[in-house]
């Protein structure tokens, strides 16, 4: 009696430690841990060796990590754009032209318009809304592959780039180029950028409340709760680790602090990570990913999520172009080149799936800090432009590669693993990750159904 007392209590003991695990680490969401552990090795090895090379560690200085944001946010932005369509089973080839396309428009129409800038900002958003809605169109309501439509996107955008600039350099004004190298602005007579470290002070509060407020909902509603001290340690690693991020970005050289193209970075992540994960049209491009002939059977309208991904991913690309021209402080016949590759790669090693339906915008932000520190760290060593690129690509196909080959033994994919589709004692995991697609009730002719990106 004892004994199958103790096996029953073991066996039941070990799922409740596995759902506290899961819950420290952000409920049934795993997916970007293992790659988030990846980053963390990064930076580390290379402030290590930084350390043993220069006698100081310089990835984690101040300005280091200031000019990583600076250089890399427009990629972090396309990414964000980029994973929507990857996810819905497309691939975007004209990012890179479209922001310099966009970022030649703007540098125009503010030297030789007298555009005033805040005006030439939205043009620029007016103008990547209509690329996508073209580009949208092709893709969506002709049927020509993504692939085709935005290869031939990269030809055209890149020439109008060239024919609209004359293949030369077009400066902006000085008020334009806050939004590309401007900084959190700076008061009080303190060591430090007060305004960085009030951003920092929010940020963590914000997680503090946000994970009360979660057990808050879930006692009220009778659903199953995580152990107190997961929480606990939860929201203090994470309010620690924005703490910590705020004080390094506070502590820059005199005149810098957080970067206004961050704070731009921040919202977007914010703010597509709620449209992906939380409204019915994020549920859509999961499902339409997944599979597309079960969604479009529920009642969900595949033209409408392509049209939208399109569309969409070119105004996140002129909103790249123009944080780029602003840093850049001008606008030239070389912007944008390669932005697509770096983009799609920071996707894929964040965990999206190759067949689409799995990913997420987090993910590729931590895939994107990936590719950057990598490039950084390599580029601080002292190693060459060649070799920086045979490393970052050769990062991307084992990243891709590896989960292909598990899938062709027999095996999990890794990136499904990533993304919460784990099998056995993962179930309910899985079925808690399930999107519920909720059709459009106007064509539907069936009851809505529950979709998985199976």
């Amino acid at each position: 009696m004892s004994t199958n007392t103790s096996s029953t209590s073991s066996t039941t003991s070990a799922p409740e430690k596995d759902g506290s695990r899961r819950k420290l680490f952000g409920g049934a969401n795993l997916r970007q841990f293992g790659i988030l552990g990846s980053l963390v090795v990064i930076i580390l090895l290379f402030q290590l060796l930084t350390f043993l090379k220069t006698g100081r560690g310089l990835t984690l200085d101040p300005n280091n990590l200031i000019n990583v944001i600076n250089q890399y946010s427009y990629i972090l932005i396309l990414a964000i754009g980029m994973v929507m369509v990857i996810i819905a089973g497309h691939i975007d080839l004209s990012v890179g032209s479209v922001a310099a396309f966009t970022g030649i428009v703007v540098a125009k129409s503010m030297a030789d318009w007298n555009l005033p800038w805040p005006l030439a900002i939205v043009l620029g958003l007016v103008v990547g809304a209509l690329i996508g809605a073209w580009q949208g169109f092709w893709v969506a309501y002709i049927g020509v592959p993504a692939f085709i439509v935005t290869l031939a996107g990269m030809l055209i955008f890149r020439g109008g780039n060239q024919f609209i600039g004359q293949s030369t350099s077009v400066p902006v004004p000085e008020g334009f180029t806050f939004i590309g190298a401007g900084y959190i602005p700076d008061f009080g007579p303190f060591p430090f950028s007060a305004g960085t470290m009030i951003l920092g002070i929010l940020g963590a509060g914000w997680i503090v409340y946000h994970e009360w407020n979660a057990r808050r909902v879930q006692k009220k509603m009778g659903s199953e709760m995580a152990p107190l001290w997961t929480s606990v340690v939860k929201a203090a690693f994470l309010a620690i680790v924005i703490l910590t991020a705020a004080w390094l970005f506070a502590n820059g050289r005199a005149g810098t602090s957080f970067p206004i193209s961050g704070i731009i970075l921040v919202i977007l992540v914010i703010l597509y990570s709620f449209i992906t994960r939380n409204t019915i049209g994020g549920r859509h491009i999961y499902a339409v990913g997944g599979n597309r002939l079960a969604a479009t059977l529920s009642g969900v309208k595949d033209r409408r999520v392509d049209f939208f991904v399109m569309m969409n991913m070119s105004i996140l690309a002129a909103v790249a172009g123009m944080i780029y021209v602003a840093r850049a402080t001008a606008s030239g016949p070389q912007d944008g080149n390669g932005w697509e590759l770096d983009a799609i790669a920071a996707v894929f090693i964040g965990g999206a799936a190759v067949s689409g339906g799995i990913g997420t915008v987090i993910g590729s932000i931590v895939g994107g800090l990936v590719m950057a520190f990598l490039n950084n760290g390599l580029q601080l060593m002292g190693a060459s432009a060649d070799i920086v690129q045979i490393i970052k690509g050769l990062v991307l196909l084992i990243a891709v590669g590896v989960d292909v080959w598990s899938k062709s033994q027999g095996r999990p994919s890794i990136i499904g693993l990533w993304g919460g589709k784990r099998k056995g004692r993962f179930e309910s995991a899985q079925a808690q990750e399930a999107p519920t697609v909720v059709p459009d009730t106007d064509n539907a002719t069936s009851q809505p159904a529950d979709l998985t990106r199976n």
